[in-house]
């Protein structure tokens, strides 16, 4: 017993560790946005700020496309988080409840585009984009964003599609409702903690990603708003630091909120696409 105890106690150490580990940029990025330029820039490092300030956080929201930027993030964010759960819904009932030709074949090549390198795509995404006018366009983004969140959302909510026995909707549709009423009535709300925690990995991919808003985007009021952060900078060449970490507060704080509402529904969704199919 005393040996199990202490083989707890060991790993219960080490996942606390790890746990500090990854938490400690977040506190410290947290705890510069709140200190004077004087703190943050001393060589005697401290933990708290003695005299916390939010000076760093109006003039973030002040400077020159803040708000701009936010808007874009948010309109490609949504627009991408929308047609992804209608096309994946869509496409994950076909794969899970019907056999077609080509069924197998599509599933290989849905696994194939997830293992495919992001980076290695930019060349030919590009070159796809400016054929159609699509470079420095907010649709461009949303076109490029879709191309990575489907092939994920599809496989996710297939495997919640294929855990709902079938034998419920054949049911329902004994006791007299319509094809369209079980999917509504039966379907729909078992597949929505599967919509929610989709929708939320979604959500956060396209809010925090990078590489392909800085390819695609080269107008300051297209850009969004993790650009924005990429380019903040203090007076001349210096850095402001202070600046720097209230500003990427801001932009995780939706982040942030997103994931405390729905957590427990994230880590179920993913679960249960990821063992069922």
């Amino acid at each position: 017993m005393t040996r199990r105890r202490a083989r707890g106690v060991a790993w219960n150490t080490l996942g606390l560790g790890v746990f500090v580990v990854m938490v400690f940029p977040v506190f410290w990025m947290i705890s510069t946005a709140f200190k004077t330029d004087d703190q943050v820039n001393s060589f005697t490092p401290t933990w708290f700020s003695t005299t916390p300030t939010i000076r760093h956080f109006t003039e973030a929201i002040h400077r020159p496309f803040f708000w701009a930027d936010v808007k874009n993030s948010v309109i490609v964010v949504l627009v991408t988080v929308v047609i992804a759960m209608a096309l994946a819904f869509l496409a994950a009932i076909a794969l899970a409840k019907y056999r077609f030709t080509g069924r197998k074949a599509f599933i290989v090549l849905m696994i194939g585009v997830q293992m495919l390198p992001a980076t290695g795509l930019i060349i030919p995404l590009y070159v796809l984009l400016a054929r159609y006018h699509e470079v420095n366009t907010l649709s461009g983004v949303i076109v490029t964003y879709l191309t990575f969140a489907l092939p994920f959302s599809v496989w996710t909510l297939r495997g919640f599609i294929i855990g709902i026995p079938k034998d419920l909707e054949e049911a329902a549709m004994v006791d007299g409702s319509s094809r369209v009423g079980a999917f509504l009535r039966i379907l729909l709300p078992l597949v929505a903690p599967g919509l929610v925690a989709t929708s939320i990995f979604t959500f956060i991919t396209s809010w925090n990603e990078y590489i392909f808003a800085r390819i695609l985007l080269n107008d300051q009021a297209k850009e969004t708003v993790t650009l924005w952060l990429s380019f903040y900078l203090g007076t001349g060449r210096n850095t402001d630091y202070g600046g720097l970490m209230a500003a990427s507060t801001l932009v995780a704080i939706p982040v942030v909120i997103f994931f405390l509402l729905v957590q427990r529904r994230i880590a179920f969704g993913l679960t249960a696409g990821a063992v069922r199919g």
